[in-house]
């Protein structure tokens, strides 16, 4: 059985105030027709099909677009939601979508019950796993009182429950995580729990093929563990992603086969530093006229209008940093900077150190920040669910 995996379209965002729909749905239009090129079985979307819990009716219009189109080609498609999405949004009118062949998986309840598809050598057993967040569905899952790699572990016993009542059938799960060994970006939202965000590739041990959604670079965490990563780059440190999706081929006894596709790029992304005047005249910049750019300026004094002078020759010029050279390497590191790639527990936990002297929160301040920002999490994801 063949396989298009892809996930995190995230229909509706932004990049640096500049509209990505006419993108969205180039990728969209690929996509459509790399099934019809490719002849595959079935799409999986592995979450966050939407960049926030309410989307722009445009970004709605075109996923509703996509639907028809894909069940047009009366090819099943496979989607969960993300820990972008609003799940109750999203799974809306899911029972109909069903028998069009569009199976949308939003309840975390629903994860032992798989979209069974059939092909020459029997079943393959697809089972959505929703992006879990702990504090929402540990009592549903029956997890305690663990983070993401309990409640994930609770879903896939369930989803190996049901596999162990299908003899010779072929399995793939579709899940929205933050597995170990994934590299992240900076465009995913934080999903730490009590400073923990990874869990373990073994959790998905049993099955042929998990198809995963969440960080944005493709990546391979194992043979049958995949991140198909974003089709566009979101963010600046996504320069240098290869944006593809995976095409897997599913052999009678499981055995897997994957070929990397690659996606349209709609214009490139880069990131450059230096001095201004020299980057105004640099030719081996050229290259970069047309791309999308944040640019990183290292005089030692704020040159005048340094936006305008860099749109003169990068006309796509999007986000300006200043960190000039000096002498103290910490001195010239930007807060920015300091705080990339840093977990909201961390962060809170050095402006703690920073109002306090240097004196960081104890065991019993850092449980009480980890609780808050968990509380913060928890109220977010409700207020979305009751907008």
């Amino acid at each position: 059985m063949r396989l298009l995996h892809t996930s995190d379209w995230h229909l509706g965002r932004s990049f640096h105030r500049v509209s990505l729909l006419d993108a969205q749905r180039a990728f969209l239009d690929h996509l459509v027709e790399t099934v019809r090129r490719e002849q595959v079985d079935a799409v999986l979307v592995a979450g966050d099909v939407y960049d926030r819990a309410v989307p722009p009716l445009p970004a709605v219009d075109l996923f509703d677009e996509v639907l028809h189109r894909l069940g047009e080609l009366e090819v099943p498609t496979i989607m969960i939601s993300g820990n972008h999405d609003s799940a109750r949004r999203l799974g809306v009118g899911a029972g109909l979508l069903g028998r069009a062949g569009i199976h949308l998986r939003t309840d975390p309840e629903g994860c032992g019950t798989p979209v069974v598809l059939h092909d020459a050598h029997g079943e393959v057993a697809c089972y959505g796993l929703p992006y879990l967040e702990p504090a929402l569905v540990r009592d549903r899952l029956s997890a305690g009182r663990g983070g993401h790699t309990a409640v994930l572990t609770a879903a896939m016993d369930r989803v190996r429950a049901d596999l162990a009542t299908r003899p010779g059938a072929r399995s793939v799960v579709l899940a929205h995580a933050f597995v170990a060994g994934g590299r992240a970006s900076e465009s995913e939202r934080d999903i730490t729990v009590g400073g923990v965000a990874s869990v373990p590739a073994e959790v998905f041990d049993g099955v042929d093929y998990a198809a995963l959604g969440h960080l944005h670079g493709c990546q391979t965490i194992a043979e049958r563990v995949r991140y198909s990563g974003s089709p566009l780059a979101y963010s600046f440190s996504e320069a240098a992603h290869r944006k593809s999706m995976w095409l897997i081929d599913l052999g009678p006894a499981g055995e897997l086969a994957a070929r990397r596709l690659d996606v349209p790029r709609p214009r490139a992304v880069a990131r450059l530093a230096g001095q201004l005047e020299e980057l105004l005249v640099d030719p081996e910049l050229e290259r970069h006229t047309e791309s999308w750019l944040e640019v990183t300026l290292t005089d030692a004094e704020r040159p005048a209008e340094p936006m305008a002078r860099l749109a003169e020759r990068f006309p796509h010029v999007l986000s300006l940093v200043f960190a000039p050279e000096r002498s103290g390497e910490a001195d010239a590191e930007s807060y920015a900077s300091r705080l990339r790639g840093r977990d909201d527990r961390l962060i809170t936990e050095e402006f703690v150190a920073h109002v306090r002297g240097g004196r960081g929160p104890s065991e019993a301040e850092g449980a009480v920040l980890v609780s808050a920002l968990e509380d913060v999490r928890v109220r977010e994801s409700t207020s979305e669910v009751a907008r």
